[in-house]
């Protein structure tokens, strides 16, 4: 009796010794943990309720401002659009990636690429979709692609600037078009002079103007730039250094009907049959259709949906790779058997597939939605200054609140509190669903 109550005395010294000698492992981390995580949350909280100078206790007016502020608003409305859109676009994408990847010999290649952007810092791969999404076709990808697709089916006019100078024959027509003034007539040339064109605009391998020649039985014309360069020549007449409209699109008009077209030559001069006797000259509103510049990218619209496409951009691969070892997991039997017993891919995909990778899909949809919680750096380098208000998030809100000249630290430490407010939740999910698979 007395040996086992020495053993279990003994047993408890040993126990206490490892608990001792854990808790001196378990110290640095606890400490840095206090300094850098519990006492900046602890002060923020302090913080949020006194004024810009902290000198002044302002209870909860930090809070009130925040659900009263327009750009605040925006800020958390434009967060919600992120953690509805950007976490499941990327899951979605990544969960397409690995199943397809599985099925092709050069699987881990295209893994590789998808995963690359994953090493870019998120300061250059916003440097990148900065260019992209540029307004200019000239210098961003996105419009070019954009511009490229448009004008393939709807060609663009080379004289969107074009119009009537002083003392024309051409008068407007309404919608963008003009018309003669007067009825043409056989045997005698018309001029359409317009103005307005940039010499540098005008389409490569423009030539110069020529006054038309009399044809019997026809209307003949010529249609050109009425501007000489440097100044001089005559109004309304073909001088020897003005440019023509080569393309011009010529319609003769009576009773309010279409009875004959031509286009203008390479030296601006066209010709119509004799049913244009007697009509007007019509120069329709698809001459002066302005050139398609693409989409404004990161205009006030579309500024978020695109900030978004570059998050994804990036973390589809993320998402690709982490599914992808999910899959790898998976017991073949299970697929192979469903195909036997009649299950299409779909079938096979949205019934088994899927439920089986549910645990992985959740880690990389929760660990998404915490990340584009906080996102910051993005929004802060793609979005113009102009449309930032309309892109902002709350972290960089929180950022622009807190920091600079008309800095205010009692509302940014309300907003840095509703950001952990706004996260603690999805962590409490993550720890459930941890524990859950541990005690399996």
């Amino acid at each position: 009796m007395k040996a086992s109550v020495q053993a279990g005395r003994g047993l408890s010294a040993e126990a206490r010794r490892r608990r001792l000698v854990a808790a001196a492992f378990l110290l640095p981390a606890l400490v840095l943990l206090g300094a850098l995580v519990v006492h900046p949350i602890g002060y923020s909280l302090y913080r949020s309720f006194f004024d810009r100078s902290g000198g002044t206790f302002v209870g909860g007016d930090n809070y009130r401002q925040i659900l009263t502020d327009d750009t605040i608003r925006t800020a958390l409305k434009n967060t919600a659009v992120w953690v509805v859109l950007a976490p499941t676009t990327a899951t979605a994408l990544g969960l397409i990636f690995a199943v397809l990847t599985e099925r092709v010999r050069w699987g881990t290649a295209f893994k590789l690429l998808v995963f690359m952007p994953m090493a870019i810092s998120m300061l250059a791969a916003g440097i990148i979709f900065r260019l992209v999404y540029d307004h200019d076709p000239d210098r961003g990808v996105a419009n070019a692609v954009w511009v490229g697709v448009h004008d393939t089916f709807a060609e663009s006019s080379a004289f969107p600037k074009a119009r009537p100078g002083r003392d024309s024959p051409l008068a407007e027509a309404g919608g963008g078009a003009f018309v003669t003034r007067e009825p043409v007539r056989a045997g005698t040339p018309v001029l359409l002079p317009l103005v307005g064109v940039a010499p540098e605009s005008l389409p490569e391998g423009t030539r110069t103007a020529k006054a038309a020649d009399p044809e019997p039985g026809k209307v003949t014309g010529t249609a050109w730039q009425d501007f000489t360069r440097g100044g001089g020549g005559r109004t309304n007449a073909v001088d020897p250094t003005e440019s023509a409209f080569a393309g011009m699109r010529i319609e003769a008009v009576k009773d309010g009907r279409v009875v004959d077209t031509a286009t203008a030559r390479a030296d601006g001069t066209f010709t119509l049959s004799a049913k244009a006797d007697g009509a007007l000259l019509r120069l329709p509103a698809a001459n002066f259709r302005e050139a398609y510049s693409g989409v404004q990218w990161l205009g006030p619209t579309l500024v978020t949906p695109a900030v978004i496409g570059a998050y994804v951009w990036m973390w589809a691969g993320f998402a690709m790779v982490l599914i992808g070892a999910g899959l790898a997991a998976v017991p073949r039997e299970l697929l192979e058997a469903a195909r036997v017993d009649g299950a299409n891919e779909w079938q096979v995909f949205r019934r088994i597939t899927v439920p089986l990778l549910g645990p992985v899909l959740a880690v990389v949809l929760v660990t998404l939605v915490i990340n584009v919680m906080k996102i910051f750096d993005l929004v802060f380098v793609i979005a113009p200054g102009a449309v930032q208000d309309d892109a902002n998030v709350l972290a960089l809100q929180l950022y622009r609140t807190s920091f600079g000249t008309d800095a205010d630290p009692g509302l940014g430490s309300a907003i840095a509190v509703l950001l952990l407010v706004l996260v603690i939740p999805v962590m409490l999910v993550n720890i459930r669903r941890l524990r859950k698979e541990g005690s399996r």
